[in-house]
């Protein structure tokens, strides 16, 4: 499983979900070569807004985003996310510059069963 900037070229045999809530700013349809855009895996807007992009909070971040994922209206999205990226190349799409502090790095340890399942 791999996780890509929306705003990079895409890489050939990937299956591309866009895993942000919010549509990557300036890119168009064509561009981002979307095969799904999953909004309810997303981290809420009340923890995005909270996070903030704040290092220093990326630790409790991670631990409520884990648990929205557990307990939220994400489960049946991923579910068919985790068998995607058994299956095949599954390519977790996000806006964010900084992926080592993200939400689609939360999600992908989640869908790998690293992340306290």
């Amino acid at each position: 499983m791999h996780i890509e900037r929306a705003y990079d070229p895409p890489e050939p045999g990937r299956r591309r979900v866009l895993v942000d809530r919010l549509w990557p700013r300036g890119v168009s349809k064509e561009r981002a070569a979307l095969d799904e855009w999953c909004k309810d895996v997303a981290p809420s807007t009340e923890l995005r807004k909270w996070y903030d992009h704040a290092v220093d909070r990326f630790e409790e971040f991670s631990s409520r985003y884990q648990d929205e994922l557990r307990h939220g209206d994400a489960g049946a999205v991923v579910e068919r996310l985790r068998t995607a990226a058994q299956t095949g190349e599954l390519a977790l799409v996000t806006a964010t510059r900084d992926i080592e502090h993200s939400g689609a790095i939360v999600l992908r340890e989640f869908l790998l069963g690293g992340a306290g399942i």
